[in-house]
């Protein structure tokens, strides 16, 4: 898809200096590839999100800086390779290379505007247009840049947008959908991070409208986006937009459970995105399935299936039982299955809480211990390698269990005495 580019250039109003003072602006790693750029005789401008996220928060310091220039990649290599700081040409076809500075990386862009998209990916030619390139942008919010001076550019009104809790598209909305379908993801990812303000009619219908082009994405991009969502401070009126535009159907094929995932919130606030999205999906998807089309590492994989499948433990079960339960399960997965036992229980959260708070306090004063006696001890009693050492061994630990992991050593290599006595007489 062509966008239509302004038919006249205008020049890019500058704000007062909200940024003048943003520690990463001033930090002398930045003031070395500013100094660096500045011999190219071209501007330099930072864009994205250490703007956006400056003006929310004017003490930010971020080692990540994002910065656009209508110099050629070839040209920025040869300026900052001129100053002595190290370069990565970590995109140069699409004209990105990144710079490397006491700690702190630069990517540095070529200023761009689209030629053609397909709702996955953009063929670009470089400018030397801010505001073509601001055009080319997501949304209001993502669109400010800065110079080196602080100065704040805001073509499409991203601030009084970032202000409001707005997050609105830069022009037609389902035109920016089709340039990228993650867009649609990234819309809610930003509203679940910073949105407060519900957004028009007329972008919902898009994002409802352009649903289904969320198929023809890759597995990882979805991924990256969905987890980002879920840990969203906002993320639980996200996922409620995010049903209503029947979203989170196209891309899971059932409703997300909200009602549970709002206990796991209330009750487990530090739940990070695993274990909330299977809050969302149990016992309503094919989690493998999802697994597999999410392209989740192997480890989050596991995980999602082990709670979405696993039978939950009660929370008022007895310290003993929930020592048992950790020996066998791990800490990390027993924990993972007590919070969403809390969630999936229908009890006023009020009742909930305490024994979930107590049922994790004995977890986190539990050591996982280690059977004190192995195979090599009981060969010592006299017991051949084999099946039957196999069968003492566990008869062994289900005692050591049963005792609440009290027995000791000792203890356990009488049984185990008595156990080879009792095979030496058959």
């Amino acid at each position: 898809m062509r966008r239509p580019m302004p038919t006249r250039r205008r020049p890019m109003a500058a704000d007062e200096r909200p940024l003048a003072n943003a520690a990463w602006l001033r930090a002398a790693a930045t003031r070395r590839v500013l100094e660096a750029l500045a011999a190219g005789d071209a501007p330099v401008r930072f864009v994205g999100g250490c703007v956006r996220d400056t003006l929310l928060d004017p003490g930010l310091d971020t080692v990540d800086l994002d910065l656009a220039t209508p110099l050629p990649p070839e040209r920025t290599i040869e300026l900052l390779d001129a100053a002595g700081i190290r370069t990565v040409p970590t995109g140069i076809a699409h004209g990105t290379i990144t710079a490397l500075a006491d700690g702190r990386d630069y990517e540095i862009t070529t200023l761009r505007q689209d030629v053609a998209t397909d709702g996955r990916r953009a063929v670009v030619a470089f400018t030397d247009c801010f505001l073509a390139d601001a055009a080319r942008r997501d949304f209001t919010i993502n669109a400010m840049s800065c110079d080196a001076a602080g100065r704040l550019f805001d073509p499409f009104a991203g601030r009084a947008d970032l202000a409001a809790g707005r997050i609105r598209f830069v022009g037609e909305p389902i035109a920016r959908i089709r340039e990228d379908y993650l867009r649609i993801l990234r819309f809610f990812r930003f509203f679940a991070r910073l949105g407060r303000e519900r957004p028009a009619a007329a972008t919902l219908d898009a994002l409802a409208h352009e649903r289904r082009g969320l198929e023809r994405l890759s597995g990882e991009r979805l991924r990256a986006e969905l987890l980002k969502l879920l840990a969203g401070a906002n993320v639980a009126a996200s996922l409620r937009l995010m049903a209503e535009t029947g979203v989170w159907q196209a891309i899971f094929g059932a409703p997300p459970r909200l009602d549970r995932f709002a206990r796991l919130q209330k009750l487990a606030p530090e739940a990070d995105p695993i274990l909330g999205l299977a809050a969302l999906i149990r016992g309503a998807v094919d989690t493998a399935a999802i697994a597999l089309r999410l392209r989740l590492a192997n480890r989050e994989r596991d995980r999602l299936v082990d709670l979405t499948t696993a039978e939950l433990p009660a929370l008022d079960h007895p310290a003993v039982e929930l020592r048992r339960l950790a020996y066998q399960l791990g800490k990390d997965r027993l924990t993972d299955r007590l919070r969403l036992a809390a969630a999936e229980t229908d009890a006023p959260a009020a009742g909930l809480a305490p024994l979930l708070k107590t049922a994790l306090a004995t977890l986190a004063a539990f050591r996982v211990p280690r059977l004190p006696v192995g195979g090599r001890d009981l060969v010592a009693l006299g017991l051949p390698p084999g099946p039957a050492l196999g069968r003492v061994l566990r008869h062994l630990e289900a005692a050591w269990i049963a005792s609440d992991f009290t027995a000791d050593r000792d203890a356990l290599l009488a049984l185990a005495a008595d156990a080879a006595s009792v095979g030496d007489e058959a």
